[in-house]
């Protein structure tokens, strides 16, 4: 186990200004000395470690080379040379971290992290879909499954799902798994029907109407709510949007103050590029996600533990959805 010594703060200062707004003093003593030794394993393990924006701010600031949501670390593990990609999230996120590098070595900390929009849907039930619906494409949420990816003729982010919908040049489409998400996203393609499936995010079903009213009434805050939240909940946010989007839309509103609807690292973590605007945090923490930690980030590169594969010929059908869905990304950034 790592200890303290009193070197750590003056070779970590930047982190330990960055953080010391985040978190109690003693937390962050403690936090210190995992983070200069998770440090030293990266360079010698030849290691990348990719971070969720939901993933604390330890971890986040701390010990990640790379952050983002779902798409900008899809995005960045299609392209990462490192030997090892150590994905501090969800397993899905993991699976397709190897699925798009299949010739690096992929950990995830805590085989555990799951996620429960992944354990709605199986590919059996996506076959069952297309039987019914024959003809009509499948959009697939990345919050799947590798085998339910496999069976999808493209993948989506809450980022991107209107314009991967947008791309299949279809007038039905199955749109799978998330509910909410796909409520969201028929709102803005009035040409296309889309199938839904009952999945939804356990983090952002719970939120209420009264909950983004109070933050608004007691605070005065603008809201803003992840797409994953009920219908009644986005009808009341002043923007609805993907992590990514979230900081977007507050590079340019600037609120005095603002509630996040959505998983409570995502404002810790933002507080940071907005110093300037207050965060209410009206949220609820994912269970799967906070299983990641300092210390099992440590084991994972120190014993080269909990790796993902996925089996070839799932991954080969899983990659086209994935390789679609980065496409149109790439389309609709010329």
């Amino acid at each position: 186990m790592p200890y303290w010594h009193p070197d750590l703060e003056t070779h970590h200062a930047a982190l330990v200004e960055t953080l010391t707004p985040l978190m109690p003093c003693l937390e962050l003593s403690m936090h210190l000395p995992w983070v200069d030794a998770i440090a030293h394993l990266k360079k010698s393990r030849g290691a990348v470690v990719m971070a969720h924006s939901y993933q604390s701010p330890e971890i986040f600031h701390g010990v990640a080379d790379v952050t983002g949501d779902s798409l900008a670390l899809a995005q960045a593990a299609a392209t990462c040379d490192a030997d090892i990609i150590v994905l501090c999230g969800v397993h899905f996120m993991a699976e397709t971290a190897k699925i798009l590098a299949p010739h690096r070595t992929v950990l995830i900390p805590d085989l555990e992290a799951g996620c429960s929009l992944a354990a709605s849907i199986t590919a059996d039930d996506v076959r069952a879909l297309r039987a019914r619906h024959p003809g009509a494409p499948v959009v697939t949420y990345v919050n799947t499954s590798a085998s339910v990816k496999a069976e999808s003729d493209a993948c989506c982010t809450s980022a991107n799902a209107v314009q991967v919908v947008r791309a299949m040049g279809a007038d039905k489409v199955i749109f799978l798994p998330d509910r909410f998400l796909g409520a969201h996203v028929a709102s803005q393609v009035d040409d296309v029907e889309l199938v839904l499936w009952d999945g939804r995010c356990e983090v952002h079903e719970t939120f209420t109407v009264q909950q983004a009213r109070h933050a608004r009434e007691r605070f005065d805050a603008a809201l803003v709510a992840h797409p994953e939240c009920p219908p009644d909940v986005q009808a009341e946010a002043d923007f609805v949007g993907s992590t990514t989007a979230m900081g977007a839309w507050l590079e340019k509103a600037r609120p005095q103050r603002v509630a996040l609807i959505t998983e409570c690292s995502m404002a810790d973590n933002l507080r940071v590029r907005f110093p300037d605007v207050e965060f209410i945090k009206p949220c609820n923490l994912c269970p799967h996600m906070k299983r990641i930690t300092l210390p099992n980030i440590h084991a994972c590169l120190k014993e080269l533990r909990h790796e993902v594969t996925v089996p070839p010929d799932v991954a080969a059908r899983a990659r086209r959805a994935l390789e679609r869905m980065l496409d149109i990304g790439r389309a609709e950034r010329v």
